[in-house]
């Protein structure tokens, strides 16, 4: 399946799967570890950051720096874990929303566009297509844990 059905799927898939478990199961986490709704709120930060770079890769000069992000602290900081799940949702399907019209209207040409990863020091390795294919994994990864 491609990638961009994947992601739709998930967009309708996830949230009535979400929806029918009790507060307590969204809540609940184990010292260190995130609980479901933290998780929603990682895929969040997720969206807001590749969203952005999904974005300026498309008019970078040479291949598109990635920036890293501080993902524990961004969880903290938002305070996903004490918003109501209906925000956490419609904000997650909002992002995703707004991710497959911009790589929908993306042409070959522009998908194929290089990108720089944080830790490698060879340009070019990666593009702009592996960026999002590797975003809806990670989402993927992340789901099984949620559901």
């Amino acid at each position: 399946m491609h990638t961009l059905d994947r992601l739709r799927r998930h967009i309708n898939d996830v949230p009535p799967l979400l929806r029918a478990l009790p507060e307590q199961e969204l809540s609940w986490h184990l010292p260190g570890k995130w609980s479901r709704k933290q998780v929603l709120g990682h895929l969040i930060d997720s969206a807001i950051n590749n969203l952005k770079r999904f974005t300026d890769a498309q008019f970078a000069n040479g291949p598109y720096p990635i920036q890293s992000y501080n993902q524990d602290k961004l969880v903290s900081a938002n305070g996903y874990q004490d918003l109501p799940l209906s925000h956490l949702l419609t904000l997650w399907s909002s992002l995703n929303i707004q991710i497959c019209y911009v790589i929908e209207a993306m042409s070959t040409t522009t998908l194929s566009s290089p990108i720089q990863l944080p830790a490698t020091t060879q340009a070019g390795d990666k593009t702009l297509q592996w960026l999002f294919d590797d975003y809806v994994l990670h989402m993927e990864h992340h789901l099984k844990t949620l559901i």
